[in-house]
């Protein structure tokens, strides 16, 4: 893991620093200090140009360096990363789909596009999930059957994958609502967590399958499940896409799709959850957001911050940097009178 950041302990030390061009420019003013004192250099004057010391001189830049790395060592640098830890928000929800070839109705829209009702689902369902980064979220997708997408996860990034691969044809056609409702129960059955819920979201009626909605809902209510329901689709007829035989060419055919509400809000009832009804694209988003801000739990964070200190490195190049100064100004920069 990289150090994130980089900073003083006690940054107010760092006005000492000004010190250092004000004692380089009173050195540089004054020059260096002569090897041999004279009462008068009156006589002395006319014998040369006059010329003024280099600013410091070497000896002093040395002073100044470990100067300034010494004041940056009382200054504490220090690097710094901060550790987060969030655990799971304790909320499983499983997501039944519809995937019936009623499915295929194309009465609702993306941006300004007519699309059909699973392409808004999926767009929906995905900004749900990615609402929820610390819940575990799995799929079943149902028709004539239901079957596994993904089972709970706190993966998001393999579970939308996986969400895009939803097809409509993968089973045989119909609607097995209570088979669906017992499937996802059972996927959280053995769950050890402070909520557990079912968003079976279907546009038609229950026909398939060997269980009956009202029942597989007294199961999940029996296990502590919620199951909140949406009905999706206009009521009346929608266009369905069909293929001609002959010619191959895609046409559309007003079909009559009718969404059982009454044994919808039954499921609902009987879990203590919720029955909604989507008739287009902003109505199914609303219905998501709503089961947002019911479902919501305080997640654990826990945040650790971890510092490495740096000053004994400063502390160390100004003592050398000190070292170096007494021993040239001893051998090599001595001062002969």
């Amino acid at each position: 893991m990289k150090w994130e950041t980089f900073g003083f302990a006690n940054p107010h030390l760092l006005f000492l620093l000004l010190l250092v061009p004000l004692l380089a420019s009173i050195r540089g003013a004054r020059g260096a200090a002569p090897a041999v004192v004279y009462s008068s250099l009156a006589a002395l004057q006319g014998l040369g140009k006059p010329r003024r010391s280099k600013m410091g001189g070497s000896t002093f830049g040395l002073l100044l360096l470990s100067f300034l790395t010494l004041v940056l060592a009382l200054a504490r640098p220090q690097q710094g990363r901060t550790l987060t830890h969030v655990e799971a928000s304790g909320i499983d929800i499983m997501l039944a789909i519809d995937v019936s070839r009623s499915m295929l109705a194309e009465d609702f829209t993306i941006g300004r596009e007519r699309a059909n009702r699973l392409e808004a689902v999926k767009q929906v369902t995905e900004k749900f999930i990615q609402a929820r980064p610390n819940d575990r979220i799995g799929i079943v997708a149902f028709a004539g059957r239901p079957y596994l997408v993904s089972p709970l996860t706190l993966d998001h990034d393999w579970l939308l994958q996986n969400l895009e691969r939803i097809r409509i044809g993968l089973v045989e056609d119909g609607t097995a609502i209570g088979s669906a409702i017992a499937s996802t129960a059972n996927r959280l059955r053995d769950r050890q967590s402070k909520s557990r819920i079912v968003v079976l979201l279907t546009d038609g009626d229950n026909n398939a399958g060997q269980v009956s909605p009202a029942t597989a809902a007294e199961a999940a209510k029996a296990l502590g499940i919620k199951v909140y329901a949406i009905g999706a689709g206009t009521r009346g007829y929608a266009p369905i896409p069909v293929r001609n035989p002959i010619t191959g060419q895609i046409g559309y055919q007003n079909v009559k799709v009718e969404v059982d509400e009454e044994t919808l809000k039954e499921v609902a009832k009987i879990t203590d959850a919720q029955f909604y009804r989507a008739t287009d694209s902003k109505s199914l988003s609303r219905i998501f957001e709503e089961i947002d801000k019911l479902e919501k739990s305080t997640m654990q964070l826990s945040e650790y911050k971890e510092v490495r200190e740096l000053f004994p490195w400063f502390v160390g190049v100004g003592g050398a940097l000190l070292g170096l100064h007494v021993l040239l100004a001893q051998t090599a920069w001595r001062r002969l009178p």
